[in-house]
């Protein structure tokens, strides 16, 4: 039965809605009145055989739903709410591979392995490398007499070469990594013109570059985190192709989401000038969590129902999908005060733009809020007075809030003229 809240034939996973806005008017009235609502499908649109998923919206219910593999499974139909239509089911069930679409326990065993990367103490290790490196791309930005892209020359930057430095990935091989990573996730955008068929490609050649480093790090070891995770199967460490699928994952979400959030992030600073006056006043610590819940850069994850059970007053039957709205639970009034304001100093912030706890719970959020923390203290030094030029050109997706494109400028002009 469709949602009555609803406009008839509307569902949250097409991508031409993301492509134009994050759909919170929507969100809002089925918070208000069916928090679990039913959004039917055509069988086969989103790569499933079934007749459409349960939108969770409610901050609560996203919780619930994620810290409870035991019912809800991200191995059933992966983590992924929306395929291209042309996807056969062996190529979804290949996905299942990665640490997203696992369940415990063997999810549990490999996170366990993959999460010595992302210690306190490693992430440690990078700040000041990283500090450098933000510094460095915020110089490099400031030099621009005129209008720049702010997210290929800033926002993408300190993502990639964070990876780089926390994998051992050689800086000159950083653009590989963003091109085969855009191309897995734009085959919803037309401009891309990006088959599902190169996607799959750019996801091999991933792999095989993530192969092929673990190869080289179990003949010739070095100190480095690649070294850590991958020698010594037998010592409870990754074998090669685990390691390739974990790479292909941290390609999307240690580049993808973070760049997405530093561009949001940025996009909101000017729009809203008295919040970038306070955050270049006084670098409030609250300010990359904020970011992070205003950006909610991946929109919506999926879990499948593994038996009979109840959710929001519904009856979800085994097998029925059910979509988690992180852009929704992040905007929930019941939790967060004034929502639908942008606010740095927002303490506490419960957002679930990491996800929602459980098993899945972003593993590098840490690295993250350190890139976000970085990269905004090195723009507020070194352009001060950036301005917006267009608004931002969304990416056409099903369930990445992201930004292609967005023009500013340092804002240093005279009469008229760009500043030489």
């Amino acid at each position: 039965m469709p949602c009555p809240a609803l406009p008839e034939g509307f569902d949250f996973t097409d991508p031409d809605v993301l492509h134009h806005r994050v759909p919170l008017p929507e969100f809002a009235e089925l918070r208000r009145v069916e928090p679990v609502c039913w959004v039917p499908q055509p069988a086969g649109l989103a790569g499933f055989q079934d007749e459409g998923y349960w939108a969770v919206t409610r901050h609560a219910d996203v919780k619930y739903v994620s810290t409870h593999p035991e019912l809800f499974s991200s191995y059933l139909n992966t983590a992924i709410i929306r395929f291209n239509e042309h996807i056969g089911r062996d190529a979804i069930d290949a996905q299942r591979l990665i640490l997203l679409n696992m369940d415990p326990p063997e999810h549990t065993r490999v996170r366990q392995i993959v999460q010595r990367g992302f210690t306190p103490r490693a992430i440690r290790a990078l700040e000041e490398r990283l500090r450098a490196r933000a510094q460095a791309i915020a110089a490099h930005a400031r030099a621009h007499t005129g209008p720049f892209d702010f997210v290929t020359q800033v926002a993408c930057e300190l993502p990639l070469q964070a990876i780089a430095e926390l994998m051992g990935v050689p800086q000159e091989d950083r653009d590989k990594i963003f091109d085969w990573s855009n191309k897995m996730i734009a085959y919803d955008d037309p401009e891309y013109a990006i088959t599902e068929e190169v996607g799959a490609e750019s996801a091999t050649e991933i792999i095989a570059y993530a192969m092929n480093m673990a190869a080289d790090r179990k003949q010739c070891p070095a100190h480095d985190i690649v070294t850590q995770l991958v020698a010594a199967e037998d010592q409870g460490n990754l074998n090669s192709d685990e390691f390739g699928f974990f790479v292909l994952m941290l390609a999307v979400a240690g580049n993808e989401t973070t760049r997405n959030a530093i561009t949001h992030g940025m996009h909101a600073f000017l729009t809203h000038p008295g919040q970038w006056e306070l955050y270049k006043r006084e670098r409030p610590s609250t300010t990359a969590e904020e970011i992070v819940r205003w950006a909610t850069p991946v929109a919506a994850f999926q879990r499948t129902a593994t038996q009979d059970t109840e959710l929001g007053g519904k009856l979800i039957r085994k097998g029925d999908r059910l979509g988690l709205f992180y852009a929704s639970a992040n905007h929930d009034p019941e939790v967060f005060d004034e929502p639908d304001d942008f606010d740095i100093t927002r303490d506490p912030n419960p957002h679930l733009g990491f996800g929602g706890g459980g098993p899945h719970y972003c593993l590098g959020k840490s690295l993250a809020v350190l890139e976000i923390d970085l990269i905004f203290n090195a723009v507020a030094d070194a352009m001060p007075g950036l301005r917006l030029v267009e608004e931002p050109r969304r990416l056409r997706s099903a369930w990445i809030n992201g930004v292609k494109e967005l023009r500013v400028s340092t804002g240093d002009f005279t009469s008229g003229e760009p500043r030489t």
